[in-house]
Protein backbone atom coordinates (compact mmCIF):
# COMPACT_ATOMS: atom_id res chain seq x y z
CA UNK A 1 0.00 0.00 0.00
CA UNK A 2 1.54 3.08 -1.38
CA UNK A 3 0.79 6.03 1.73
CA UNK A 4 -0.08 9.18 0.65
CA UNK A 5 1.21 12.76 1.44
CA UNK A 6 -0.33 16.02 1.29
CA UNK A 7 1.44 19.21 -0.68
CA UNK A 8 1.24 22.34 0.10
CA UNK A 9 0.51 25.28 -2.49
CA UNK A 10 4.52 25.67 -2.68
CA UNK A 11 5.45 22.27 -3.51
CA UNK A 12 6.49 22.57 -6.83
CA UNK A 13 8.09 25.83 -6.58
CA UNK A 14 10.25 24.59 -4.21
CA UNK A 15 10.92 21.28 -5.41
CA UNK A 16 12.04 23.88 -8.72
CA UNK A 17 14.11 25.53 -6.24
CA UNK A 18 16.12 22.59 -5.36
CA UNK A 19 14.14 21.34 -2.18
CA UNK A 20 14.72 17.40 -1.15
CA UNK A 21 11.45 16.44 -0.24
CA UNK A 22 10.44 14.33 2.50
CA UNK A 23 7.58 12.92 4.36
CA UNK A 24 6.52 14.94 7.51
CA UNK A 25 3.38 15.31 9.49
CA UNK A 26 1.34 13.69 6.26
CA UNK A 27 3.19 15.92 4.03
CA UNK A 28 5.73 15.96 1.77
CA UNK A 29 8.26 19.05 2.83
CA UNK A 30 11.57 20.14 2.39
CA UNK A 31 14.71 18.66 4.50
CA UNK A 32 16.78 20.68 2.81
CA UNK A 33 18.20 23.07 -0.35
CA UNK A 34 21.75 24.04 -0.14
CA UNK A 35 22.18 22.39 2.86
CA UNK A 36 21.33 22.12 6.77
CA UNK A 37 24.60 24.23 7.71
CA UNK A 38 24.32 26.80 5.10
CA UNK A 39 20.75 27.31 5.72
CA UNK A 40 21.14 27.54 9.60
CA UNK A 41 24.08 30.57 8.89
CA UNK A 42 21.62 32.36 6.57
CA UNK A 43 19.03 32.86 9.18
CA UNK A 44 21.26 33.67 11.74
CA UNK A 45 23.30 36.09 9.17
CA UNK A 46 21.18 37.04 6.41
CA UNK A 47 17.25 36.21 6.06
CA UNK A 48 16.00 32.76 4.89
CA UNK A 49 12.21 32.17 4.06
CA UNK A 50 10.42 28.80 5.28
CA UNK A 51 7.27 27.26 3.86
CA UNK A 52 5.41 25.94 7.18
CA UNK A 53 1.90 26.01 5.07
CA UNK A 54 1.48 22.32 7.07
CA UNK A 55 0.93 24.10 10.43
CA UNK A 56 -3.15 23.94 11.47
CA UNK A 57 -5.06 27.20 11.58
CA UNK A 58 -8.28 26.72 13.77
CA UNK A 59 -10.21 30.34 14.48
CA UNK A 60 -12.53 29.89 17.40
CA UNK A 61 -15.39 32.62 16.83
CA UNK A 62 -18.30 34.18 18.60
CA UNK A 63 -19.78 35.74 21.20
CA UNK A 64 -17.92 33.18 24.35
CA UNK A 65 -14.83 32.61 22.54
CA UNK A 66 -12.67 34.47 24.98
CA UNK A 67 -14.07 32.89 28.17
CA UNK A 68 -13.44 30.06 25.89
CA UNK A 69 -9.97 30.31 24.65
CA UNK A 70 -9.01 31.36 27.67
CA UNK A 71 -10.19 28.42 29.95
CA UNK A 72 -8.68 26.11 27.01
CA UNK A 73 -5.09 27.32 27.45
CA UNK A 74 -2.94 27.99 30.43
CA UNK A 75 -1.34 31.69 29.34
CA UNK A 76 -3.83 34.54 30.44
CA UNK A 77 -5.57 35.33 26.88
CA UNK A 78 -7.80 38.38 28.83
CA UNK A 79 -4.69 40.18 29.19
CA UNK A 80 -4.48 40.33 25.20
CA UNK A 81 -5.65 43.69 23.08
CA UNK A 82 -6.52 43.28 19.45
CA UNK A 83 -3.78 42.34 17.32
CA UNK A 84 -1.53 40.53 19.87
CA UNK A 85 -0.65 37.34 20.22
CA UNK A 86 0.26 35.02 23.13
CA UNK A 87 2.80 31.44 22.82
CA UNK A 88 0.95 28.84 24.76
CA UNK A 89 0.74 25.53 25.92
CA UNK A 90 -3.15 23.73 25.66
CA UNK A 91 -3.32 20.85 28.71
CA UNK A 92 -5.08 18.25 29.17
CA UNK A 93 -6.77 17.84 32.77
CA UNK A 94 -3.62 15.82 34.04
CA UNK A 95 -1.42 18.66 33.75
CA UNK A 96 0.19 17.15 30.13
CA UNK A 97 0.49 18.57 27.19
CA UNK A 98 -1.98 18.55 24.42
CA UNK A 99 0.19 21.22 22.33
CA UNK A 100 2.07 24.16 22.25
CA UNK A 101 0.50 26.65 19.81
CA UNK A 102 0.14 30.92 19.11
CA UNK A 103 -3.28 32.34 20.10
CA UNK A 104 -3.70 35.28 17.63
CA UNK A 105 -6.55 38.09 19.20
CA UNK A 106 -8.41 39.30 16.60
CA UNK A 107 -11.17 40.59 17.87
CA UNK A 108 -13.12 39.82 21.65
CA UNK A 109 -14.93 37.21 19.34
CA UNK A 110 -12.41 35.92 16.77
CA UNK A 111 -9.38 33.86 17.26
CA UNK A 112 -7.19 32.03 15.59
CA UNK A 113 -5.21 29.08 16.97
CA UNK A 114 -1.94 27.98 15.00
CA UNK A 115 -1.19 24.56 15.55
CA UNK A 116 1.58 22.05 15.16
CA UNK A 117 1.02 19.83 11.71
CA UNK A 118 1.51 16.49 13.28
CA UNK A 119 -1.51 17.22 16.48
CA UNK A 120 -3.39 18.96 13.73
CA UNK A 121 -6.80 16.26 14.04
CA UNK A 122 -5.95 15.70 17.96
CA UNK A 123 -6.07 19.43 18.64
CA UNK A 124 -8.98 19.88 16.64
CA UNK A 125 -11.22 17.26 18.39
CA UNK A 126 -9.81 18.55 22.01
CA UNK A 127 -11.45 21.98 20.69
CA UNK A 128 -14.65 20.95 19.15
CA UNK A 129 -15.51 18.51 22.24
CA UNK A 130 -14.52 21.23 24.61
CA UNK A 131 -16.88 24.11 23.22
CA UNK A 132 -18.28 26.19 26.31
CA UNK A 133 -20.61 28.80 25.65
CA UNK A 134 -21.76 30.35 22.23
CA UNK A 135 -18.83 29.23 20.15
CA UNK A 136 -18.18 27.95 16.83
CA UNK A 137 -14.79 26.09 15.80
CA UNK A 138 -14.08 26.39 12.07
CA UNK A 139 -10.72 24.70 10.73
CA UNK A 140 -8.99 26.78 7.78
CA UNK A 141 -6.04 24.61 7.85
CA UNK A 142 -6.18 23.53 4.56
CA UNK A 143 -7.06 26.83 3.00
CA UNK A 144 -4.22 29.13 4.15
CA UNK A 145 -0.58 29.12 3.73
CA UNK A 146 1.99 30.46 6.07
CA UNK A 147 5.42 31.63 5.30
CA UNK A 148 8.37 32.39 7.92
CA UNK A 149 11.01 34.93 7.25
CA UNK A 150 13.48 35.08 9.33
CA UNK A 151 16.33 36.31 10.01
CA UNK A 152 18.34 40.04 11.10
CA UNK A 153 17.22 41.38 7.62
CA UNK A 154 14.33 40.05 7.62
CA UNK A 155 12.56 43.60 8.80
CA UNK A 156 14.63 45.14 5.67
CA UNK A 157 13.13 42.28 3.46
CA UNK A 158 9.49 42.99 4.67
CA UNK A 159 10.03 46.88 4.15
CA UNK A 160 11.17 46.89 1.09
CA UNK A 161 7.80 45.34 0.39
CA UNK A 162 5.41 47.05 2.44
CA UNK A 163 6.86 50.89 2.52
CA UNK A 164 8.17 50.67 5.79
CA UNK A 165 4.81 49.99 7.33
CA UNK A 166 5.27 46.91 9.84
CA UNK A 167 9.49 47.77 10.61
CA UNK A 168 7.69 49.52 14.22
CA UNK A 169 5.62 45.90 14.50
CA UNK A 170 6.04 45.18 18.23
CA UNK A 171 6.97 41.20 18.69
CA UNK A 172 4.34 39.54 19.06
CA UNK A 173 1.54 41.35 17.56
CA UNK A 174 0.38 41.16 14.03
CA UNK A 175 -1.85 43.11 11.39
CA UNK A 176 -4.27 42.62 8.63
CA UNK A 177 -2.36 43.91 5.58
CA UNK A 178 -0.96 43.19 2.10
CA UNK A 179 2.02 41.47 0.42
CA UNK A 180 3.15 41.27 -3.20
CA UNK A 181 -0.40 42.79 -3.36
CA UNK A 182 -2.31 40.04 -1.73
CA UNK A 183 -4.42 40.24 1.40
CA UNK A 184 -2.11 39.00 4.58
CA UNK A 185 -2.12 38.38 8.26
CA UNK A 186 1.54 39.69 9.47
CA UNK A 187 2.98 39.05 12.80
CA UNK A 188 6.10 39.30 14.13
CA UNK A 189 6.72 35.84 15.57
CA UNK A 190 8.84 32.74 14.62
CA UNK A 191 10.20 29.73 15.58
CA UNK A 192 14.44 30.47 14.97
CA UNK A 193 15.67 32.77 18.07
CA UNK A 194 15.70 34.90 15.53
CA UNK A 195 13.96 38.63 14.63
CA UNK A 196 11.26 38.21 11.50
CA UNK A 197 7.54 37.57 10.50
CA UNK A 198 5.06 34.75 9.88
CA UNK A 199 2.98 35.38 7.09
CA UNK A 200 -0.46 33.86 6.75
CA UNK A 201 -2.07 34.25 3.02
CA UNK A 202 -4.64 32.47 0.97
CA UNK A 203 -3.40 29.36 -0.85
CA UNK A 204 -4.22 30.78 -4.17
CA UNK A 205 -1.72 33.85 -3.45
CA UNK A 206 0.89 31.54 -1.36
CA UNK A 207 3.71 30.89 -4.70
CA UNK A 208 3.28 35.14 -6.01
CA UNK A 209 3.72 36.03 -1.67
CA UNK A 210 7.04 33.52 -1.68
CA UNK A 211 8.56 34.72 -5.08
CA UNK A 212 7.97 38.11 -4.49
CA UNK A 213 9.82 37.78 -1.08
CA UNK A 214 12.30 36.06 -2.86
CA UNK A 215 13.07 38.32 -5.57
CA UNK A 216 13.40 41.37 -2.61
CA UNK A 217 15.54 39.58 -1.06
CA UNK A 218 18.13 38.23 -3.71
CA UNK A 219 20.61 40.70 -2.49
CA UNK A 220 20.53 40.35 0.57
CA UNK A 221 21.54 36.62 0.62
CA UNK A 222 17.56 35.27 1.09
CA UNK A 223 17.58 31.55 1.32
CA UNK A 224 14.61 29.40 1.00
CA UNK A 225 14.78 26.91 4.02
CA UNK A 226 13.67 23.49 5.11
CA UNK A 227 12.68 21.88 8.01
CA UNK A 228 16.86 20.42 8.59
CA UNK A 229 17.79 24.08 9.56
CA UNK A 230 14.27 24.69 11.22
CA UNK A 231 15.15 21.86 13.56
CA UNK A 232 19.06 23.02 14.83
CA UNK A 233 17.75 26.55 14.56
CA UNK A 234 15.02 26.17 17.15
CA UNK A 235 17.03 23.67 19.63
CA UNK A 236 19.69 26.77 19.53
CA UNK A 237 17.26 29.00 20.82
CA UNK A 238 15.59 26.18 23.32
CA UNK A 239 12.28 25.87 21.72
CA UNK A 240 10.58 23.13 22.14
CA UNK A 241 9.38 20.53 19.32
CA UNK A 242 6.24 18.76 20.51
CA UNK A 243 6.88 14.98 20.51
CA UNK A 244 9.84 15.27 21.41
CA UNK A 245 10.62 17.61 24.05
CA UNK A 246 7.00 17.98 25.06
CA UNK A 247 3.30 15.84 24.50
CA UNK A 248 0.74 14.86 26.79
CA UNK A 249 3.05 12.97 29.35
CA UNK A 250 4.87 16.25 30.24
CA UNK A 251 3.52 19.45 31.77
CA UNK A 252 4.51 22.92 30.93
CA UNK A 253 6.35 23.09 34.14
CA UNK A 254 8.67 20.25 33.88
CA UNK A 255 9.35 21.99 30.16
CA UNK A 256 10.51 25.08 31.45
CA UNK A 257 7.22 26.78 30.31
CA UNK A 258 6.05 27.69 33.48
CA UNK A 259 5.70 31.69 32.55
CA UNK A 260 3.05 30.42 29.83
CA UNK A 261 0.83 28.71 33.02
CA UNK A 262 -0.65 32.16 34.35
CA UNK A 263 -2.15 30.38 37.73
CA UNK A 264 -2.48 33.50 39.50
CA UNK A 265 -5.32 34.23 36.46
CA UNK A 266 -8.75 32.49 35.63
CA UNK A 267 -9.36 29.17 35.65
CA UNK A 268 -7.94 26.92 32.98
CA UNK A 269 -7.84 23.37 31.90
CA UNK A 270 -5.41 21.34 33.94
CA UNK A 271 -4.88 24.27 36.26
CA UNK A 272 -5.21 22.04 39.35
CA UNK A 273 -2.96 19.45 38.28
CA UNK A 274 -0.47 22.33 37.47
CA UNK A 275 -1.15 23.87 41.04
CA UNK A 276 -0.81 20.37 42.80
CA UNK A 277 2.47 19.95 40.94
CA UNK A 278 3.94 23.53 42.08
CA UNK A 279 2.78 23.03 45.53
CA UNK A 280 4.54 19.53 45.84
CA UNK A 281 7.54 20.66 43.35
CA UNK A 282 8.62 18.98 40.06
CA UNK A 283 11.18 15.75 40.10
CA UNK A 284 12.32 16.64 36.77
CA UNK A 285 13.18 19.36 34.55
CA UNK A 286 13.86 19.97 31.18
CA UNK A 287 17.45 20.92 30.81
CA UNK A 288 20.32 22.25 28.34
CA UNK A 289 23.62 20.34 27.68
CA UNK A 290 26.81 20.15 25.59
CA UNK A 291 28.62 17.09 24.89
CA UNK A 292 32.21 17.59 26.90
CA UNK A 293 33.57 14.10 24.40
CA UNK A 294 32.76 13.48 21.04
CA UNK A 295 29.72 11.77 20.60
CA UNK A 296 26.13 13.70 18.77
CA UNK A 297 22.97 12.66 21.49
CA UNK A 298 19.99 11.73 19.54
CA UNK A 299 15.87 11.57 21.08
CA UNK A 300 15.73 8.99 23.04
CA UNK A 301 18.98 7.89 24.21
CA UNK A 302 19.12 7.31 28.30
CA UNK A 303 21.47 9.27 30.59
CA UNK A 304 22.90 7.98 33.75
CA UNK A 305 24.71 9.68 36.53
CA UNK A 306 27.93 9.59 35.48
CA UNK A 307 30.68 7.87 32.92
CA UNK A 308 32.25 6.06 35.89
CA UNK A 309 29.28 3.38 36.37
CA UNK A 310 27.62 2.28 33.01
CA UNK A 311 25.16 -0.08 34.61
CA UNK A 312 23.66 2.97 36.30
CA UNK A 313 20.08 3.35 36.25
CA UNK A 314 19.15 6.12 33.59
CA UNK A 315 18.18 9.23 35.17
CA UNK A 316 16.41 10.72 31.93
CA UNK A 317 16.64 10.64 28.36
CA UNK A 318 17.24 13.00 25.57
CA UNK A 319 14.78 14.59 23.40
CA UNK A 320 16.50 16.89 21.27
CA UNK A 321 20.18 17.06 20.31
CA UNK A 322 22.50 17.03 17.35
CA UNK A 323 25.35 19.66 16.23
CA UNK A 324 25.36 23.17 16.74
CA UNK A 325 26.21 25.16 13.45
CA UNK A 326 26.67 28.89 15.43
CA UNK A 327 28.50 27.00 18.49
CA UNK A 328 30.07 24.29 16.70
CA UNK A 329 29.19 22.39 19.75
CA UNK A 330 26.64 19.03 20.34
CA UNK A 331 24.06 20.16 22.20
CA UNK A 332 20.52 19.08 23.66
CA UNK A 333 17.71 18.79 25.80
CA UNK A 334 17.23 15.92 28.43
CA UNK A 335 14.90 15.55 31.27
CA UNK A 336 17.02 15.25 34.38
CA UNK A 337 16.16 15.44 38.49
CA UNK A 338 16.03 18.88 39.35
CA UNK A 339 17.32 18.39 42.51
CA UNK A 340 21.74 17.46 41.81
CA UNK A 341 21.44 18.61 38.03
CA UNK A 342 22.47 22.35 38.08
CA UNK A 343 24.45 24.50 35.07
CA UNK A 344 28.11 22.81 35.10
CA UNK A 345 26.94 18.98 36.22
CA UNK A 346 28.49 16.35 34.38
CA UNK A 347 26.51 13.19 33.67
CA UNK A 348 27.08 10.38 30.85
CA UNK A 349 24.64 9.87 27.87
CA UNK A 350 24.95 6.29 26.42
CA UNK A 351 25.50 6.25 22.60
CA UNK A 352 25.36 2.97 20.60
CA UNK A 353 26.49 1.11 24.03
CA UNK A 354 28.98 3.80 25.28
CA UNK A 355 28.64 6.07 27.89
CA UNK A 356 29.95 9.63 26.68
CA UNK A 357 30.06 12.38 28.83
CA UNK A 358 28.34 15.94 28.97
CA UNK A 359 27.49 18.25 31.66
CA UNK A 360 24.75 20.48 31.72
CA UNK A 361 24.87 24.42 30.59
CA UNK A 362 22.41 27.61 30.62
CA UNK A 363 19.98 27.92 27.95
CA UNK A 364 18.95 29.12 25.37
CA UNK A 365 21.87 28.11 23.98
CA UNK A 366 22.06 31.34 21.51
CA UNK A 367 20.44 34.44 21.81
CA UNK A 368 20.33 36.78 19.33
CA UNK A 369 22.10 40.17 20.11
CA UNK A 370 19.26 42.38 19.43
Amino acid sequence: MVEKFLHSPLYDELKRRGGKMVPFAGYQMPVQFAGIKAEHRAVRTAVGIFDVSHMGDIWVEGNDALDYVDWLVTNDIRALKDGQAAYTPMCLPTGGIVDDLLVYRVREDSFLLVVNAANHDKDLRHVQENTRGRVTVVDRSYDTSQLAVQGPLAVDLLARLTDEKYRDLASFHFVQGTVASRQCLISRTGYTGEDGYEIYCDNTDAVAVFNTLMDAGEDLGIQPIGLGARDTLRLEAKLCLYGNDIDDTTTPLEAGLGWTVKLDAGDFCGKEALLKQKETGIARRLAGFEMVEKGIARHGYPAIPDAETPDAEPIGAVTSGGPSPTLEKNIGLVYLPKKGYKVGKPFGIVIRGKVVRAKVVKTPFYKRSQ
